[in-house]
């Protein structure tokens, strides 16, 4: 196959999401050849120079790629390839987006005779016309998942174009840190709860002004009499609405405008309850019969997860901080370890826990 077709074909615009659900529309079972096309144009004169001085000249010209459709055969590549370290390393969680989405999958894989190397899991969003990782750009800590760290750079050379890969976690190789085109992304933080006994042993860290403050909030609600429920999952449609509204308070536009995001959590919390890939946690506080405040959290592997919350600020200045506190708490009579408030400060998040670095890969 003349190998400029190949290329012209890999970047163009994908059909629409119903013709791309068909098994067909990607000829899996006819992959294409890595070698000489993709070597020769997408690796630098370095990387090339590598693979030749480590003897893998001979494994590159044997390897090819195909691009993976259709959703059954993308669960199985998900399976083989995810290092389940993490929430966003589980199908369930992934999927979740997918029903809210039904974005085109588009999963390239690498291969060498009947063994899958490498997997680059993406999907197509028709409308930023970009291909992103599985799940969109919600997802943290992705991987560039390969069965050996070589394999990287061959991995990228075959993405689709235009692409933005967020958030790879920082575990990368020096070699191909000192040679990769990333980007910094927005650092993620975390709270190292194992040295923790309680919010108050948090509080400890900063100086009495930030004490101060957090006690505060927490005196005033406290003061009201709070009440805490927990896993009424039928308060989900209450934080979307009370998220809403706040932002709508500060001017600001919110994800849950978009249908699709709210559908996408629904089946966060649905697939949380039937697969049990993860652990699911809402936390509802009332005052006076209203509700305060309402979050979302999942658990995995000794990790703490508050992914979307909504509260009444206007009612109830200080329910955040306090919000914030309780769950400190919460995360360690659970015996967690550690509690991963997710990318982006929003101007907060930097003043109380760790950032963690994260990259970025763009082609386009």
């Amino acid at each position: 196959m003349d190998q400029k077709k190949i290329a012209a074909d890999q970047d163009d615009k994908p059909p629409s999401v119903d013709q791309a659900q068909t098994r067909s529309f990607f000829v899996d079972s006819n992959p294409q050849p890595f070698f000489p096309y993709y070597y020769e144009n997408h690796l630098s004169p370095d990387q090339q120079e590598l693979y030749r001085y480590n003897g893998q000249s001979k494994l590159i010209k044997q390897i090819q790629l195909k691009v993976v459709t259709d959703l059954e055969d993308c669960q199985q590549l998900w399976q083989e390839f995810s290092p389940q370290k993490t929430i966003f390393d589980t199908w369930s969680f992934r999927y979740a987006f997918w029903l809210g989405y039904r974005h085109r999958l588009h999963f390239v894989v690498l291969t060498a005779g009947s063994e899958n190397l490498a997997l680059l899991p993406l999907w197509y969003e028709t409308d930023k016309q970009k291909y992103f990782w599985f799940g969109s750009w919600w997802q943290e800590e992705n991987s560039l998942m390969v069965k050996d760290e070589l394999l990287i750079p061959l991995l990228l050379a075959v993405c689709p174009t235009p692409v933005e890969l967020n958030a790879l976690h920082s575990q990368l190789p020096a070699w191909f840190l000192k040679t990769a085109p990333l980007q910094a992304d927005d650092p993620k933080y975390i709270l190292d709860l194992k040295n923790l006994t309680s919010a108050d042993d948090f509080l400890a860290r900063f100086n009495k002004k930030k004490r101060y403050n957090f006690r505060r909030d927490r005196r005033l609600i406290n003061a009201k009499s709070p009440k805490v429920f927990f896993n009424r999952y039928e308060d989900f449609d209450h934080l979307v609405e009370l998220s809403k509204n706040r932002f709508a308070q500060k001017g600001e536009d919110t994800d849950w405008e978009d249908e699709r995001r709210v559908e996408t959590f629904r089946q966060v919390i649905k697939l949380g309850l039937e697969k049990k890939e993860y652990d699911l946690r809402m936390i509802s506080i009332e005052i006076d019969s209203r509700l305060a405040a309402v979050d979302l959290i999942t658990m995995y592997k000794d990790c703490y997860y508050p992914l979307k919350c909504g509260y009444d600020v206007g009612r109830f200045p200080g329910i955040g901080n306090f919000t914030n506190l309780f769950e400190i708490d919460d995360a360690i009579s659970l015996g967690m370890n550690k509690m991963d408030f997710l990318e982006i400060g929003y101007g907060w998040k930097d003043k109380w826990f760790e950032p963690i670095s994260l990259f970025k890969y763009t082609k386009k």
